[in-house]
């Protein structure tokens, strides 16, 4: 092949321009780059609302690229089958894309990777999705990290590159390849009725990612520690939405937040840990796949959680009407904006685990059909550490008692009355946003009575013990 064949840029999770460094790399190469969004069977496999959101993304990323006076041609099938049409159609040279860490992108792209090159086709990947590759962070005696802390402390102070500018320019092709149109796509269709509704909370594409970083660090990342556990306040970044589409690299967030550290803001190192957080989650996911399917505990196994969601508890979880509020704001604050908490992710969690004594599974695979910022490695993480059948997490005789929680995290019922409407005369435009959400056949309405605990705290926290009792952990 000419060096002066076109290189083709495979975008995936990593749906910017700036901090890119394929893009760089294709970019300075001087031949022209022909950027490439397949929607394969590992996008198309994604839930609802997580579909729906990388649709938005891919949109923000084609406007952006036109900008540059380039182009995002979009495909849909098997990878290879379509990175081959595209190299025959083109004369391309190269494929070039950002690595990562999950199962079913792992394989695929070892799939792609070996194909590619059995056709004399250059395949190169390259960081941008983590802070750290999985195989370049490992304890004092070899192996990876099994627990957070140390983790932290061992990455803590690496020194890290800075950021990669926008490139100036993206060199074109000579003609472009066909494109599919991306609303034949039909990407937000499972959505239904909630997609209007959802679609006012999303914030999408990479210049308002940006500015969302920069409006956390200059206004909210001083009291983040103790905001961040208000579900009722704006105190977190929402930026989870922003690095699971790869819209903001986390390196960029990585030195906002030293910056601030620096500025006298203390703290900016909670959210350099969290930052980390997810970075142990990819980690895992990367060395032990496992958990993102199965006990990553295997003396789990034998538990004996419920695991027919048809039950009507389980329906009532979803639904938002378990009885108790701080679970049923967060389910319901889930329906209306696509995320969630992260207070009211552990409280909704260790009720299903624990007061139901339902398994993971049912809680992880809602998520992943539910949240815009769903992100396999810290859906999976956060369903097994709440659990407690995961790495490094909560002791299994932990239950949190979502009565005192609220008490302690909604003093003012702020997030209640944010997201329950049956208890107010006069309910907020967010809990009647939830009855335009959800599917109709739920035959849920404002007026309806608040419904008793379907397991109350107490009861609840007493059954979950028993069960562990009977356990040899």
């Amino acid at each position: 092949m000419s060096d002066k064949s076109p290189i083709i840029l495979w975008f995936r999770r990593d749906l910017r321009l700036g901090d890119h460094p394929a893009l760089t790399q294709a970019c300075d190469s001087g031949r022209p780059v022909i950027p490439v969004f397949i929607y394969d069977d590992v996008a198309e496999g994604q839930g609802a609302a997580p579909r729906f959101r990388l649709g938005l993304s891919v949109a923000s990323l084609q406007g952006a690229l036109q900008d540059k006076g380039s182009n995002l041609i979009l495909r849909r099938g098997n990878a290879l089958r379509v990175l081959r049409d595209v190299i025959r159609e083109t004369g391309a040279g190269a494929v070039y894309w950002s690595r990562l860490y999950d199962p079913d992108s792992k394989q695929r792209d070892m799939d792609v990777k070996a194909g590619l090159k059995d056709d004399g086709i250059e395949a190169v990947s390259f960081r941008g999705h983590l802070l750290f590759e999985p195989w370049s962070v490992e304890t004092q005696t070899g192996g990876f990290y099994k627990v957070y802390t140390p983790m932290w402390k061992s990455v803590r102070s690496r020194e890290l590159p800075d950021t990669l500018p926008t490139p100036g320019k993206i060199a074109s092709p000579k003609s472009w390849p066909d494109s599919d149109v991306l609303d034949d796509w039909a990407m937000g269709a499972d959505m239904q009725r909630g997609r209007d509704v959802v679609l006012p909370h999303c914030t999408v594409g990479e210049s308002a990612a940006s500015h969302r970083l920069g409006a956390f660090i200059a206004n909210r990342i001083s009291d983040y520690k103790a905001a961040r556990d208000i579900p009722g306040v704006k105190g977190t970044s929402g930026l989870s939405e922003n690095l699971t589409y790869g819209e903001i690299s986390p390196l960029a967030c990585w030195h906002a937040g030293w910056r601030a550290l620096h500025d006298g803001k203390g703290d900016a190192e909670v959210f350099l840990k969290e930052l980390v957080w997810r970075e142990f989650a990819y980690h895992l996911v990367h060395h032990t796949p496992r958990i993102t399917t199965a006990n990553w505990r295997e003396d789990w196994d034998a538990f004996p959680w419920n695991t027919d969601e048809r039950l009507a508890e389980v329906k009532a979880w979803k639904q938002g009407r378990t009885g108790i509020r701080f679970v049923d704001a967060a389910m319901r604050e889930l329906q209306v904006t696509g995320t969630m908490h992260n207070r009211g992710r552990m409280i909704v969690a260790s009720y299903l685990t624990k007061h139901l004594m339902c398994h993971w599974k049912i809680g992880l695979d809602w998520f992943a059909d539910q949240l815009i910022d769903w992100d396999p490695a810290s859906n999976a993480l956060g369903w097994q550490w709440s659990a407690g059948s995961g790495p490094d997490a909560t002791p299994y005789f932990r239950v949190f008692n979502p009565v005192t929680q609220l008490d302690k995290f909604d003093k003012d019922r702020n997030y209640v009355k944010a997201w329950l409407a049956e208890e107010y005369e006069t309910p907020s435009k967010t809990a009647l946003s939830f009855y335009d959400a959800i599917p109709l056949r739920w035959n849920m309405a404002p007026g309806d009575a608040y419904p008793d605990p379907v397991v109350t705290a107490e009861e609840g926290r007493k059954a979950a013990l028993a069960a562990y009792e009977d356990r040899d952990f």
